[in-house]
């Protein structure tokens, strides 16, 4: 996958990849919250990207990330609530 928002390649962590599985999200959904969610800096490094589905009852959706030569998914979070 990549990114065009971020103009980086996508990477997801074995964690990551495992929250998808449990939580019944496909590549095709994460890669439209990557493009289209809100993003939320934590530091210049790390951001969190959310988005409500309507079709989904787990909103919000959300991947925590970091952005470095890759984007690295680290987890995909549901019932998301930014602080």
């Amino acid at each position: 996958m990549f990114s065009t928002r971020f103009g980086r390649p996508i990477h997801l962590t074995f964690h990551a990849r495992k929250r998808l599985a449990q939580r019944v999200i496909s590549e095709a959904l994460l890669l439209d919250l990557i493009e289209t969610g809100i993003v939320k800096y934590k530091d210049a490094r790390h951001v969190w990207i959310f988005k409500a589905y309507a079709d989904r009852r787990d909103n919000l959706l959300c991947a925590a990330t970091i952005i470095a030569d890759a984007l690295i998914i680290k987890t995909v979070m549901n019932h998301f609530q930014p602080e």
